[in-house]
């Protein structure tokens, strides 16, 4: 075998798995304005780990999610917890409170938050764009690491690296369980990223794809109509973002060969431009943020099916690993 852990009657066995107590190791992301409840509570109902994204919602409406989940499934859940984000105290106050079992954090230092959640039995991970700051994640406690790359969607690291190139340099720097995220939506990628070092993957463009998902079916539809080359990073004087290319990715294009300035570029984005493309359908002035991987994404399926074919993908390629 190419990497530690085995097959189960029911499932898989290795450390990812132990770690949230599911069947397969294979982690939905908890994307902006994609992975509420109804997502989430799905993919844990059908052996992943189902993330609600906490990005995109405010106190209250997170509360809300987090106890619609709780009575749409016992398995083990998560909430993906961006640390940049202004409510964060009370986010977290909720998620100690309602006793949801593992966090995600993202966008800022894991030491802040780290020794609060597991000092209440919570599990942490951290998301990471490079060894280095996987490394950093180490030691400051948390309990596994997702190595996030270049092909991935939404905001991407500074230093672009490839999934391809991350995982096998994060693996060397860490000795805690390692989760690969960034142009995975197959089980074939699985295996790859799997052999090159990681125990578990975490998959958010295929789940867009879902019917579960809360993104808007215009947003869906456009990522299965996304080609090769459809997308491509922006932005990258505020934050870098993965973007499907439509009109205003076009103005921010415009805007970067005319050299403005950041605060420029800043009011050029407004408020809200994500939840107009990806929540309420504006294909044309919303900023639509989607992985590599949609150029093979070909239609809206169950979450479920998602998670079946990706296993089955996997264990397929487990078995006859040059079989096409």
């Amino acid at each position: 075998m190419l990497f530690e852990g085995k097959f189960t009657d029911d499932g898989f066995d290795n450390r990812i798995t132990q770690l949230f107590g599911i069947r397969y190791p294979i982690i939905q992301a908890g994307m902006i304005w994609a992975s509420g409840w109804k997502l989430a509570s799905a993919v844990s109902n059908a052996g992943g780990l189902g993330i609600i994204g906490a990005g995109s919602m405010y106190p209250n409406v997170l509360l809300e999610h987090i106890q619609q989940c709780k009575r749409a499934t016992n398995k083990p859940f998560a909430v993906n917890l961006p640390l940049l984000y202004p409510s964060i105290e009370e986010h977290v106050s909720h998620i100690i409170a309602e006793k949801v079992p593992i966090v995600f954090t993202s966008a800022g230092n894991p030491k802040t938050w780290t020794a609060t959640l597991k000092e209440h039995g919570i599990t942490v991970v951290h998301v990471v764009s490079s060894a280095k700051f996987a490394k950093k994640c180490e030691d400051a406690g948390v309990d596994a690491v997702v190595a996030e790359g270049f092909e991935a969607g939404g905001h991407n690291g500074r230093e672009e690296t490839t999934t391809l190139c991350l995982i096998p340099a994060v693996r060397e720097a860490i000795s805690i369980p390692l989760i690969a995220a960034g142009g995975i939506g197959t089980g074939r990628g699985m295996f790859a990223m799997m052999a090159l070092g990681a125990e578990g993957v975490q998959v958010g463009s295929r789940f867009v794809c879902t019917n579960e998902a809360s993104s808007h079916i215009a947003f869906k539809e456009a990522v299965v109509a996304a080609g090769e080359g459809d997308t491509v990073v922006t932005l990258k004087q505020l934050t870098p973002v993965r973007l499907i290319k439509n009109k205003f990715y076009q103005q921010v294009l415009d805007a970067e060969n005319n050299c403005m300035s950041k605060t420029e570029l800043e009011q050029l984005l407004g408020r809200a431009r994500a939840k107009h493309g990806m929540f309420e359908g504006d294909m044309n002035e919303g900023e639509l943020e989607i992985g590599q991987i949609s150029s093979i994404i070909e239609k809206i399926m169950p979450a479920k099916d998602v998670v079946d074919e990706l296993w089955m993908d996997f264990k397929h390629t487990m078995q006859a690993p040059f079989a096409y």
